[in-house]
């Protein structure tokens, strides 16, 4: 009985996490504008975003406080039309040289043209570690849940409730995993045409100006980062601490399959094949079972 209550418990989690309807933190509330708040705005009750870019700048928001392992999401509405040199974020990060960081990044593409959908996971600064993806929907004609789930076993990126990727924790094996840091969440909108689409080679239409992201419903459910003292805290396997249950721990055979499909269709780009960029020495992670 009691697995069982398990059981039905975690389903239960899994549902509300991935359910739109219950992300309803208030950007006025979780967010500060750290750059472009005065091109960008807060609208609504407080839980809708508006990030603009145009020829004098682009805009960004970071959450009040640090976390430590967790869940967070947002709903979000990419820029429509000709977005190509525009890249929208979603992540979190630590500071410093020597930083973590978990990334969501939205390369923009000419009209008609897809979006990119570019992942990255920084270890003590070291951020080498990019899957790409074309996405399976118009991410520009409505929102869609953009959720990092991060805990002390592994980092999963999901796009609604379909897993995209994951980062499994082999730091035993002297491989870095992001335990020890806490981290902001953060959303930009900016001018990256000098990368971001067709390698450079598209730049900004500014006739096209300005590039609306529009953001609803941030939520963090995550650990609170308080220093040093968290790093146990945080990590410690006990009910408040649901990201360390072993629901968590690994995919469902489910959400595999759900993997799977994207990964075989939709995927565009991964370091652990690029063997030319490595010189033949690609990661060690890229050994590892990773789900």
């Amino acid at each position: 009985m009691a697995s069982l209550q398990t059981f039905l418990a975690a389903l239960f989690i899994v549902a509300v996490a991935f359910d739109p309807s219950s992300v309803n933190a208030k950007f006025s509330k979780s967010m500060s504008f750290y750059w472009g708040a005065s091109n960008s705005a807060i609208l609504g009750e407080g839980d809708d975003l508006q990030l603009v870019l145009n020829r004098k700048s682009g805009s960004g928001v970071k959450s009040k406080r640090s976390f430590l392992f967790g869940s967070f999401q947002v709903l979000l509405k990419l820029v429509p039309g000709n977005s190509a040199g525009t890249v929208t974020t979603y992540y979190v990060s630590s500071s410093g040289e020597r930083h973590d960081e978990i990334d969501f990044e939205f390369l923009g593409n000419t009209s008609g043209q897809p979006y990119t959908i570019h992942t990255n996971i920084y270890t003590q600064g070291n951020g080498t570690r990019e899957q790409q993806f074309r996405p399976w929907f118009d991410p520009t004609a409505d929102y869609h849940n953009y959720t990092i789930h991060w805990n002390p076993t592994e980092v999963v990126w999901f796009i609604d409730d379909v897993p995209i990727r994951v980062f499994r924790n082999y730091k035993k094996e002297g491989i870095a995993y992001p335990d020890k840091q806490g981290m902001r969440a953060y959303s930009s909108l900016w001018n990256a045409d000098n990368w971001a689409t067709q390698g450079g080679r598209v730049k900004i239409d500014w006739t096209a100006a300005p590039f609306i992201a529009r953001y609803r419903n941030f939520r963090a459910r995550a650990c609170k980062w308080d220093g040093p003292v968290s790093i146990n805290q945080c990590a410690s396997n006990t009910p408040a601490n649901w990201w360390t249950a072993p629901a968590y721990s690994k995919l469902s055979s489910a959400q595999l399959g759900k993997m799977k499909w994207v990964r075989d269709n939709y995927m565009i780009y991964n370091y652990c094949a690029d063997t030319k960029r490595f010189k033949g020495q690609v990661p060690p992670e890229c050994f590892k079972a990773q789900f």
